[in-house]
């Protein structure tokens, strides 16, 4: 049962970790990366469709990104997907492909992407912290129940503390190399 407390545990931790660095692959940095821009979504025949559904999106410069729609009628709906979006990016289409050029960030953008990857990095803390007290709450739970003694009660919520703070310090290199790459000039 404990097993089976700190393996759900564990692996609710590891999609928090995940859920992180998808959430940060969006946020733009001086580099194009297709992550930018695939969870776009445009309007595809009345239907909310990712672009990496629809199209190919290739990065082939450091400052650019190709979008290529796999059907052409699509173009103008992922034009406007594009500009509706928060990104502040201008997309340059030529009837075949959209191109977008990501522009130099300015130290001020910078720094305040910097702020915006640690208050993502805290949420993400957040989110492995709730994941500690669910599952600490269940511990209790199984001992309150006398399926489980209070001495296995301290090693599970002993090793369930050393998976928290192993996730932690993940969080956090997630988020310090994002910062690093962000100010990276």
């Amino acid at each position: 049962m404990i097993d089976d407390a700190l393996a759900d545990a564990k692996q609710r931790m590891v999609k928090a970790v995940e859920a992180l660095r998808r959430e940060l692959a969006t946020i733009r940095t001086g580099r194009a990366s297709p992550g930018l821009v695939e969870g776009l979504k445009a309007d595809y025949y009345g239907t909310p469709t990712p672009l990496k559904q629809i199209a190919s999106i290739s990065t082939p410069e450091a400052r650019l990104i190709v979008i290529q729609p796999w059907d052409k009628q699509s173009i103008s709906a992922i034009e406007k997907a594009i500009q509706k979006s928060d990104l502040g990016l201008t997309p340059a289409n030529d009837g075949n492909v959209i191109r977008l050029t990501i522009p130099q960030l300015t130290e001020d953008r910078r720094k305040e992407l910097a702020k915006l990857v640690r208050r993502r990095v805290e949420e993400g803390r957040v989110a492995v912290r709730n994941v500690r007290r669910d599952d600490h709450e269940e511990l209790r739970a199984l001992q309150r129940d006398h399926k489980i003694s209070e001495d296995d009660l301290h090693r599970a919520e002993h090793e369930l503390q050393k998976l928290t703070d192993e996730f932690i310090k993940e969080i956090d290199k997630v988020g310090e190399e994002k910062e690093a790459e962000l100010l990276a000039v």
